[in-house]
């Protein structure tokens, strides 16, 4: 391993931390606390006024208390659950389901386009709710340990199974009173509520998909008997019903790991269709002149319904790498953005305004068209490295659109489910905006994931690197050793060599944790699931926050497919276009060893300082060869 000579020296510190005084702005506290006054009071006139237009109070408290409940249940979850999180929520998103069992007509085939729609929102959310459990229960059963004891979660269903049952009876008899649908309704929000909540301790994690199921299960229950439907119309819902769940099954069982992110991506365009599907067969069934807010529910349903149609496709495209990860950049973007925009709000204003049915039809064409051209181009113009604050982002509107469908058809349980739903991808999309030290309006209008691998060595900075022998030898000799994954782990799906060398170090007496940044991977959480499903305990699986203050006593940190989030500039390069993220602190370690295939930046563009390090060497060839071959070496 001979070194190359040094780079030249830093500039003196003296002159960094004078720099730096020089641009430290003294804020006035009076001054902000007043700036934010205002800000509150603007939002909450906004609010009043427009809660002033919804006709049914009691909606509105569904809505505002849902929002309030499902935002507090999805902060209690563990960050390292946040996929299973993402994937549950995605599947509770299918009780779109209710809006198309409601509108089916005909016999035992539609009879009309909008008894169509109905059908086609039945198979598709069929998918997603058959598709997203098991999707769901494939990642929570990863976490599992071999020495967990046995679990018996599924008797957990009971209680839901009962209270369907007895409704069941009860209505079949004639003897079901007036608020009992509404009860059950409500017990069926609540047990998606408890799903989540679950999910705040790995060891009720697993309970959360029976409790969430029990709640659908439910919602199901009292939907199929306020359909009220003939029996040919009722062996149209179990016939779309099956084909959708069949789909859903065979789709899931495809699906590993590594395909995560963009099957969530798929499953969102699915609700974003179930949702437009739903809001423009009410209007054809029902017309225009219902009220302003019963206009104003059907638009945005629709129109929130199409953007996330379009934007999940093309975020689920970029994910698959079935289309280029980097964005589209047509001239004058934000004016197109803008004026799509601006032509949704007119047509919302049009048809809001309108009692014509022609002209109300036209408006929600518009508004439905010019909707998906902004999904797509939105997405599109967006960076691979963007996509996980995306897909997020999806989430939380596939939620928005189920709580317009509530509305729409005076549904408390689809508001209950979709608040929640709503909340989750709002406080996640939080979660990653916060971990790359963006705003959402930064991420939405282009910034960073535009210079995607481009390779930008500083003049003069050198690097040293090593090979499996160096490695294999640097950890034999450690005591201490942090291994921190990244996406490059997943590309190469090199998790299970991982595990093995952790298990095979932890076997001879050395300490091994994980560390998993919050934006690692394509999803919130992927990583984590990779790791689990590798058989990592989860008890040395540890967040930023927690191993930064343990990194100085690392022998040697291993960092594997992993850069902007080991990446030192983020905290000493205030010019860098990553200043602020917040980041694994791996250069404060003994030793570095950075596994990538080559010297290029990550997905921001942006030279990693970490590689020129006295204390780091590079072991450059691919993740899943390197590994193994190290996993041979201690081996041996």
């Amino acid at each position: 391993q001979a070194r190359t000579p040094p780079p030249p020296p830093p500039p003196p510190q003296e002159e960094k931390e004078a720099k730096e005084e020089a641009v430290v702005e003294v804020v006035d506290p009076e001054k902000e606390a007043m700036q934010t006054a205002m800000v509150n009071t603007g939002l909450l006139g906004s609010a009043v006024l427009v809660g002033s237009s919804v006709p049914g109070a009691g909606m509105l408290g569904t809505f505002s208390l849902s929002v309030w409940v499902g935002s507090q249940a999805v902060r209690g979850v563990a960050h390292a659950l946040h996929s299973p999180l993402m994937s549950i929520t995605n599947a509770i998103s299918g009780m779109t389901i209710v809006g198309g069992m409601l509108q089916l007509g005909g016999g035992l085939l539609p009879a009309t386009t909008a008894h169509s729609l109905a059908a086609g929102a039945v198979v598709l959310s069929s998918i997603n709710l058959v598709g997203g459990f098991i999707v769901t229960k494939k990642m929570l059963d990863m976490f599992r340990r071999p020495d967990d004891p046995p679990e018996y979660w599924h008797y957990y269903l009971i209680p839901s199974g009962a209270v369907c049952g007895s409704y069941a009876a009860l209505s079949l008899m004639g003897a079901a009173g007036p608020g009992l649908g509404s009860a059950v309704a409500l017990a069926s929000g609540l047990g998606c509520v408890g799903g989540i909540s679950a999910m705040a301790d790995q060891k009720t994690s697993r309970l959360a998909n029976f409790l969430a199921m029990g709640g659908v299960g439910m919602g199901l229950t009292t939907t199929i008997f306020a359909m009220q439907a003939t029996p040919a119309v009722y062996s149209q819902f179990l016939l779309m019903g099956a084909i959708g769940g069949l789909a859903g099954q065979q789709i899931a069982a495809r699906i590993g790991p590594t395909s995560l992110p963009q099957a969530v991506a798929g499953f969102h365009s699915l609700v974003g269709i179930a949702a437009t599907s739903t809001a423009v067969g009410d209007f054809m069934l029902h017309g225009a002149g219902h009220g302003g807010f019963h206009a104003a529910s059907i638009y945005l349903g629709a129109w929130m319904g199409a953007i996330t149609c379009t934007g999940s496709i093309i975020a689920c495209l970029k994910l698959a790498e079935k289309m280029d990860s980097k964005p589209l950049a047509l001239p004058g973007r934000d004016a197109m953005n803008i004026a799509m925009g601006a032509g949704s709000l007119a047509c919302m204003v049009g048809f809001m305004a309108t009692g014509d049915p022609a002209m109300g039809a036209a408006c929600l064409a518009g508004g439905v068209a010019l909707s998906g051209a902004l999904g797509f181009h939105m997405t599109a113009s967006i960076g691979g490295a963007d996509m996980p604050v995306v897909i997020t982002l999806l989430n939380s509107y596939s939620g928005w659109a189920l709580c317009a469908e509530g509305f729409i058809l005076n549904q408390p349980l689809l508001t209950i489910v979709g608040a929640l739903i709503g909340s989750s991808g709002a406080f996640l999309t939080k979660i990653m905006c916060d971990g790359m030290n963006r705003s959402l309006t930064n991420v939405i209008l282009g910034g960073f994931g535009t210079e995607s691998g481009a390779v930008q060595t500083a003049e003069g900075l050198v690097h040293t690197e090593i090979d499996v022998a160096g490695t294999v030898q640097a950890l034999q000799d450690a005591s201490s050793v942090c291994i921190v994954p990244g996406y490059g782990l997943a590309v190469a799906q090199a998790q299970k060599s991982v595990a093995d060398i952790a298990k095979h170090l932890t076997d001879k007496g050395k300490t091994v944790k994980f560390a998993v940044h919050p934006v690692a991977g394509r999803m919130p959480g992927q990583l984590n699931v990779l790791l689990a499903e590798a058989g990592v305990p989860y008890d040395i699986v540890y967040e930023m926050e927690e191993i930064n203050d343990e990194m100085e006593e690392m022998d040697v940190a291993m960092v594997i497919g992993a850069n902007d989030t080991v990446n030192s500039a983020a905290e000493d390069d205030p010019n860098s276009g990553i200043a602020g993220m917040p980041v694994i602190q791996v250069w404060k370690s003994k030793q570095v060893i950075f596994m990538k295939r080559s010297m290029a930046s990550g997905y921001a563009g942006v030279d990693n300082p970490v590689f020129y390090k006295d204390n780091t060497d590079m072991l450059l060839g691919n993740a899943a060869d390197t590994t193994e071959k190290i996993k041979q070496g201690l081996s041996s």
